[in-house]
């Protein structure tokens, strides 16, 4: 598995870095990480895209949702059957917000096995032969920083655009007034609150001792997605 991982996965994106950290004026590791991620980035933009609209249509339909487990609270079984034929009947599968993101989650690994490597000399025996091999790779980015070792600041970029990411994601309080809370929708608060806070506090603290070139690919990536999800978004709203 792990040949398979190397070879299909780490190898092909591993060259592609050299190819445009070889090829884009400048040589400029960072420049080229943020090329890498864009590239990634548009070829699972439709994958991307397709959870979005799922997670749109999903809360689109939350009031009517509620209505029925609120309804159904004291009949599980019933109450599954009747979301179930809801769901069926607005085309809307709860699950198929997940298995875009799932495929993504190989290549997110491999990137980051790309970019803890990348800065090693002897990770450039996996290059192709008609990539060409550039020696060694310079780790500073734009003149001053160095990708090769933590950088705070990047660190805490990273966990504020992962901060605004769950905020733009997080589900409206579409509540009706004075309805009591199920314990449900306690538990998806809780869920929510720690996607909020969490998640970005935990982003600082590992980017805060790894390669700021990861941290690096991780804010560029979530800015990505933030502009992806607010095109998806501003496409698919109610006219």
């Amino acid at each position: 598995m792990i040949s398979i991982f190397n070879e299909f996965l780490y190898r092909p994106l591993f060259n592609l870095l050299v190819f445009l950290y070889n090829t884009i004026p400048g040589t400029d590791i960072g420049i080229a990480i943020i090329a890498v991620t864009a590239v990634v980035k548009l070829v699972f933009w439709p994958l991307t895209g397709k959870a979005v609209k799922s997670q749109k249509a999903l809360q689109e339909i939350q009031p009517k949702i509620k209505e029925i487990q609120e309804k159904y609270k004291d009949n599980k079984e019933e109450q599954s059957r009747k979301l179930m034929e809801f769901y069926k009947e607005n085309k809307v599968n709860p699950m198929s917000g997940c298995f875009p993101l799932l495929v993504q989650i190989p290549i997110l690994i491999a990137l980051y096995q790309v970019f803890l490597k990348g800065f090693d000399p002897k990770s450039l025996s996996s290059l192709y032969y008609f990539v060409s091999n550039p020696g060694v790779i310079n780790p500073i980015f734009l003149g001053f920083v160095n990708l090769a070792l933590p950088n705070s600041i990047f660190a805490i970029l990273a966990g504020v655009s992962q901060f605004f990411q769950a905020k733009m994601t997080m589900p409206k309080n579409s509540k009706l007034p004075n309805a009591p809370k199920s314990s449900d929708e306690y538990i998806t608060q809780a869920i929510s609150k720690q996607t909020l806070y969490f998640l970005p506090v935990f982003t600082v603290l590992i980017s805060w001792k790894l390669p700021s070139g990861l941290a690096l690919y991780w804010v560029v990536t979530t800015l990505f997605t933030l502009f992806q999800q607010y095109v998806i978004m501003r496409s698919t709203r109610v006219r």
